[in-house]
This record gives C-alpha cells, structure tokens and sequence, in this order.
C-alpha cells in the first residue's frame, strides 16, 4: 500500500513537535507505602520532524507505550524516550504523563482516614545528543489564612484553599509522597478529605495561627529545595482562590528557566 507520510514534503519547514495528545492509558505507578498503585493517565508523545518528511507514523506511538508495560519508572521513560527516536527515525523525543496519585490521608485528631487525589506528572525529553532530561511535578491542594485581613480584623481572618505546583529535577529519585508532604507543611494548613467537628476546630486554628500570603509560601518551599542537594532545579507557583476578591493571588519562584518539555 502507498505510505504517504513517507513521501517528500516540498516547503522546506521542519516541525518541532508531532504527535499524539491526550492519550487516555493505564497506568502503574511507584507508591511509597503500597509499592504500586494502578491509576490513568493522559499522556502526550511527539517527536520532531525534517523538513523534507511530509508526516510522522502516528500508530508507533502507541505501539511506543508496550515498552511501558503498564508501569511508569524512571528508567522506562528514558528507555521509551530512545526507543521514539529510534522507531520514529526523529533527533528528539517528548514525553508527558499526567495522572491522578491517591494518598491515604487521616484527619489530624480523629485519626478519620480518606482519600486526597493529587495531579501529577512526569515530563521528559531526549534531544538530538540523546540528553535525557526529566521533570516530576506535583499539584498540591492547600489552605491559607492572609495574615494582613488577620492583622487588621477585630474579629477571624479571610481564609481560602489554594493549589501550589510544584516541578523538580533530581539527582537521585524522590517519593511523590515527599514532594506533596513538603509543599503541604509550607502552607497555612493542609487539605483534608474527611473531617470531623475536632479536627474542623483544629484545621481553622492551626491555620489561624500560622497565616501566609502565596509570597510565604512559595518562598518557604524555595528555601526547603535550595537546601536540598538532591535536587538540581526546581519551580515552584502557588495560587490562592481568593475568598472575597474577583480574582487569585499568584506568585512563582524558579531556580532556573523552564524545561521545553510536553
């Protein structure tokens, strides 16, 4: 039968990433406590392009994904980022896998246990001098109390949940695990799924005494990672939804610049 992606393509403009996106796949990924949960994720795969080809083998990326076997390493994705380029004759490689992580969590004093669902990711890329580089994400649901409404206010403070993402590149493997506990003890207090009325008294106290702007909290999470030589690069965001202003507060501290990664 006629391949018409191998045919030669006449504009002379190379594409920098094709592919596919949004991938619905399972998955299995490293757990600290159970060794391994099952989860799905949405995945994104691309390679470059040359100038001269007219189209990329759009199937080859899902035959990619077999090389996974279902579980995500840190190893296989460096593997699966070669076998690309390899099978896909491209100089570069992209790989994004987003998934849902659920954790255990039990409520501060009743000891109640419920389910916290964390969106996470694992980027990465190989270029054309089969460089592999990796970034592991977290998106981490917090509380935070301001501390001027605390300052100024006869009566309470004005408090909000808000979401810190977090990214790091690392020289030997870190937990997710690890990763939501820091950001989770930068903020005002955590979020929980399950409470009861005890631990509703000390969720609303804890973060009553220990208010934070998104400046408090992403600079405490800076300077828990500049600390740390493990890790390479990071950056980090936190975004308040604001309980009574029409907008979110934002900041953003980074060690370095953003990985072009899916």
């Amino acid at each position: 039968m006629k391949d018409v992606q191998n045919q030669l393509d006449d504009r002379n403009i190379p594409i920098d990433k094709v592919g596919i996106k949004n991938l619905q796949y399972p998955i299995r990924v490293r757990d600290r406590r159970e060794g391994y949960q099952s989860t799905v994720a949405s995945i994104n795969m691309y390679v470059d392009l040359p100038h001269q080809c007219k189209g990329t083998h759009m199937s080859r990326f899902i035959e990619m994904l077999h090389l996974l076997r279902t579980e995500v390493s840190l190893a296989k994705f460096s593997t699966i980022l070669e076998q690309m380029k390899t099978h896909l004759d491209a100089a570069s490689a992209h790989l994004g896998i987003s998934f849902p992580y659920f954790i255990e969590k039990k409520a501060p004093v009743s000891g109640a246990p419920g389910l916290m669902d964390y969106t996470c990711c694992i980027s990465g890329t190989s270029n054309h001098h089969n460089q592999v580089d990796l970034v592991s994400e977290v998106n981490v649901p917090i509380s935070s109390v301001c501390p001027c409404s605390r300052e100024i206010s006869e009566f309470g403070a004005h408090n909000q949940r808000g979401q810190v993402q977090l990214k790091t590149r690392f020289k030997k493997f870190i937990w997710l695990e690890d990763m939501i506990e820091l950001v989770e003890s930068c903020a005002s207090c955590d979020v929980y799924s399950v409470l009861k009325r005890v631990d509703e008294k000390e969720v609303t106290e804890k973060g009553f005494s220990n208010p934070k702007f998104v400046e408090d909290i992403v600079r405490d999470v800076a300077g828990r990672l500049y600390d740390d030589k493990n890790i390479t690069w990071f950056s980090v965001g936190a975004e308040n939804f604001e309980s009574i202003h029409n907008h979110s507060a934002y900041a953003y501290i980074t060690s370095g610049p953003e990985p072009k990664h899916s």
